[in-house]
Order: structure tokens, then C-alpha cells, then sequence
């Protein structure tokens, strides 16, 4: 899939890296790069994966938001997945990611779970 993600970097140091399709085996690879990307060349305070127009995620995609959170982590920058569907919210819950990622809607200035605050291990 061509051009998947985008990233942003906000005045206040945070990172976002939108997601624009589906994230499934033929472009997880990408967006977790694309996420790896953002900590290593922004180096921003929180990153902020925004989920608004992505439309699918399978295992692979789920295997490329934790290694994003991971290279967050790494870094002692926090993570948060944004925005996602409702379907996408059954999957990080089912899966038990919603509270991994601190799922926070960005347009609701209530959060459900604060966003993860990284360790490094």
C-alpha cells in the first residue's frame, strides 16, 4: 500500500503517525517502521498513533502497534492509540490491548485509560 501513514509533529513535542487503510501482512511492516521512525527522528515526548482513517487490522497490525509501543518504550516516551473505530476498539479490547495502549479519544477531552507511560526493559 502506498504512502499508509503520515506523520506529524505538534509544537508540544507530540508525534502523530496516522494510519490510513488497513494495517494487516502486507504493509504492517510499514507502519510499524513508520512508527519507529517517528521516535527515532522526532524524538517526541508522546507518540500518538491515530486510528481515525484506518479501516482493518489484523494480527500482523496488532504485532506492528506493539512494536511501536515497544520502540516507544525503549525511549521512555509515552503511546497512545487515538481514535479508534468502534470496531477497532473491540479488537484492542477483545485482545487486551485497549489498556496497553491507553486508548484515548482525541477529540474527547476525557480519556479512557491515560496513555501508556513507557519503561525502559
Amino acid at each position: 500500500m502506498d504512502n499508509s501513514i503520515r506523520t506529524t509533529l505538534a509544537d508540544d513535542g507530540t508525534v502523530t503517525v496516522t494510519v490510513l487503510g488497513e494495517i494487516d501482512f502486507s504493509n504492517a511492516d510499514e507502519v510499524a517502521q513508520g512508527i519507529r521512525d517517528a521516535v527515532i527522528d522526532c524524538s517526541p515526548t508522546c507518540v500518538l498513533v491515530d486510528l481515525r482513517d484506518a479501516a482493518f487490522i489484523d494480527s500482523t497490525g496488532l504485532g506492528a502497534l506493539i512494536e511501536g509501543y515497544r520502540a516507544a518504550s525503549e525511549r521512555g516516551v509515552e503511546f497512545a492509540v487515538v481514535n479508534p473505530s468502534d470496531t477497532f476498539r473491540r479488537v484492542l479490547t477483545v485482545t487486551g490491548l485497549s489498556d496497553f495502549f491507553g486508548l484515548v479519544d482525541a477529540d474527547d477531552t476525557s480519556r479512557e485509560a491515560e496513555p501508556s507511560q513507557a519503561t525502559g526493559s
